[in-house]
């Protein structure tokens, strides 16, 4: 792996090349400034900064986080109607893996999208207008739910999608506990101030097998291993309603789950209103809509107050 700088005037990050090089981050992680005011203390703001993840507890009521339960389980049981599209399947099985468009299939989870718990929380990091590249609902079963393999969501975002900076944050909001044992989150701290460009070209339609599992844009064996010798691992855990927010280039996975407990999680990706996608990077055509907000219609609305 070899130290490389950024050749193209026109592209920051430039990936998918013959080989895989490693260079530093060319954006800010806090786009603001903090102050008393802020929605976060000073200590999470560092933390953020400072790791590209952080962990908030205790946001939502009781009420609130068995609603989003059971919203979430009412996407899953087959009797809402979904848009085919929409839903990706475990590799072997008919089960559900990943829901899309979360925001559109549920207006339980697009008042949740747009909550100032959260949703403020990002703007504040990103400082600006936000809107939704993305969402999802995850879910991991108990015994046989599938690994994600470690890599970094701006990676493929840049070179699939055309998001030209890193200027967005991801959030995942816990549905089920988290501990452990039953698959967690996984995230590298540190690893979002440094850009992995991987190696390889993107084959067409590439989503198409990548939603599965992910073969294409994820760093090798030895940057990975040289990246957790340089930062560690850490997971995440939490109870049900828990809310991770992590910088687009931190590097995360998760194990399989063996254990009976399953879990699940909706997820919210947020990107700078200055920062919309263009063309693809490194591959030839954009992935679908329902992975990238193209057209994004404005801003979203941040509410506030109990989600009804």
């Amino acid at each position: 792996m070899t130290l490389s700088a950024v050749h193209n005037t026109g592209d920051a990050y430039p990936t998918r090349l013959p080989e895989e090089s490693w260079m530093e981050r060319q954006d800010p992680v806090f786009w603001g400034k903090w102050s008393p005011e802020a929605p976060l203390t000073r200590a999470e703001t560092e933390s953020f900064e400072k790791n590209g993840f952080l962990i908030l507890k205790d946001l939502f009521s009781e009420a609130e986080i068995e609603k989003l339960k059971a919203e979430s389980a009412r996407l899953r049981s087959g009797e809402a109607d979904l848009s085919s599209e929409n839903v990706i399947t475990e590799p072997d099985s008919d089960a559900v893996r990943t829901v899309f468009r979360l925001d559109t299939e549920s207006a339980v989870f697009d008042r949740l999208a747009r909550d100032e718990r959260i949703a403020g929380k990002v703007k504040f990091l990103l400082d600006e207008d936000i809107y939704l590249h993305q969402s999802r609902l995850n879910y991991k079963p108990g015994f046989t739910g599938k690994e994600f393999y470690w890599h970094s969501d701006f990676e493929t975002w840049h070179a699939e999608d055309g998001m030209p900076r890193m200027r967005a944050i991801s959030a995942s909001i816990l549905l089920t506990d988290n501990d452990a044992l039953n698959g967690p989150l996984m995230l590298m701290p540190g690893s979002h101030k440094h850009f992995i460009a991987c190696a390889g070209e993107t084959p067409g339609d590439n989503y198409k097998s990548s939603l599965k599992k992910q073969e294409i844009g994820v760093p090798s064996h030895e940057a990975l291993k040289k990246m957790a010798e340089t930062f560690g691992i850490e997971y995440a855990s939490g109870k049900a309603g828990t809310v991770i927010l992590f910088e687009c280039n931190t590097i995360h996975g998760s194990n399989g789950n063996i254990t009976p407990f399953p879990r699940s999680n909706a997820f919210f990706v947020y990107n700078a209103w200055s920062n919309k996608v263009t063309h693809p990077f490194a591959a030839k055509a954009p992935r679908p809509a329902f992975l990238s907000e193209r057209e994004p219609k404005g801003p979203i609305t941040i509410e506030s107050g109990e989600i009804a």
